[in-house]
């Protein structure tokens, strides 16, 4: 099993994963993010490992993996290198992407128009059709934002066919990341609106299952806790937060960001290692 990029806050759990399991792993990284992994994870440092990635050390071939997760392909052109370059292989190429690519997700930021969608979102729910969610006046081509865009990323993978598998991330969340839930705590007042999260150690679970599963090659699968509770919700099981309420975001509360996660389920099995609301607490207690 290989990551590109697994020293991140998901990565390192995604790498961990597959050590318990007893696979043989490589991290492929620049360096400049260390984690303290499993004894058994062999690490590849190579300065090519800047974003976009469009060139792949000659270890990684050499490995010859079954699996390489990309946790950092953010568009077109490294998703496209990475299927250019073992497409062909007959590894299984698995891409993190991200509920961005929802239409919905444009309704509620302002930069898609139309009516809001109601109701959950199911993995063949329409994609945006603005893109560049991210970029702004004056954004330089260099900045991530300006070039970050999953929904191309997506397309490219097609090319993996079969091999491929895309998994849509939620907002994640625990220890090194999120983890004071601002994402909860800063909505407050719109106690009703639900967005999908995810505990980072469970979303790590559900990509190391989906990349190794039989079922999963080909396919496209929502990641999240199900239900989704609302904002007002998960405050009734949490503490109180001194963090203010974001008032100046001006995004569309109407509209949910709530994926229907039953694919990954009813397909593959998956369950939470640790049930979402204790894992929610817990995080926020230790933070």
């Amino acid at each position: 099993m290989a990551l590109l990029g697994g020293t991140g806050f998901i990565g390192r759990h995604i790498a961990r994963q597959f050590a318990e399991r007893g696979d043989a792993v490589v991290v492929v990284h620049r360096g400049r993010t260390r984690a303290a992994l499993p004894a058994s994870v062999r690490e590849v440092l190579t300065p090519e490992s800047l974003l976009p990635i469009t060139r792949f050390p000659p270890e990684l071939t050499a490995f010859a993996p079954e699996v390489i997760v990309h946790t950092m392909a953010m568009g077109e052109a490294d998703a496209a290198a990475l299927v250019a370059a073992f497409g062909a292989s007959g590894a299984r190429l698995v891409l993190l992407s991200s509920g961005d690519v929802y239409r919905a997700y444009g309704r509620f930021t302002g930069i898609e128009p139309g009516a809001v969608e109601p109701g959950l979102l199911r993995e063949s729910a329409k994609p945006r059709s603005v893109l560049y969610p991210y970029r702004k006046p004056g954004t330089p081509p260099e900045a991530m934002e300006y070039w970050y865009e999953k929904i191309l990323a997506e397309r490219a993978w097609q090319g993996a066919g079969e091999h491929g598998t895309v998994l849509r991330l939620p907002k994640v969340y625990g220890p090194g990341g999120n983890a004071d839930l601002a994402t909860v705590y800063r909505f407050r007042h719109h106690p009703g609106w639900r967005w999908t999260h995810g505990y980072v150690e469970n979303v790590a679970a559900a990509v190391v299952l989906a990349a190794t599963h039989p079922r999963a090659a080909g396919r496209i699968y929502n990641v999240g806790e199900s239900p989704t509770p609302t904002v007002g919700e998960r405050l009734l099981r949490l503490p109180p937060s001194a963090l203010e309420p974001d008032t100046a975001s001006g995004y569309n509360f109407a509209q949910d960001i709530a994926y229907d996660t039953a694919r990954i389920r009813t397909e593959l099995g998956y369950q939470e290692r640790i049930p979402e609301p204790e894992a929610m607490a817990a995080t926020v207690h230790a933070h």
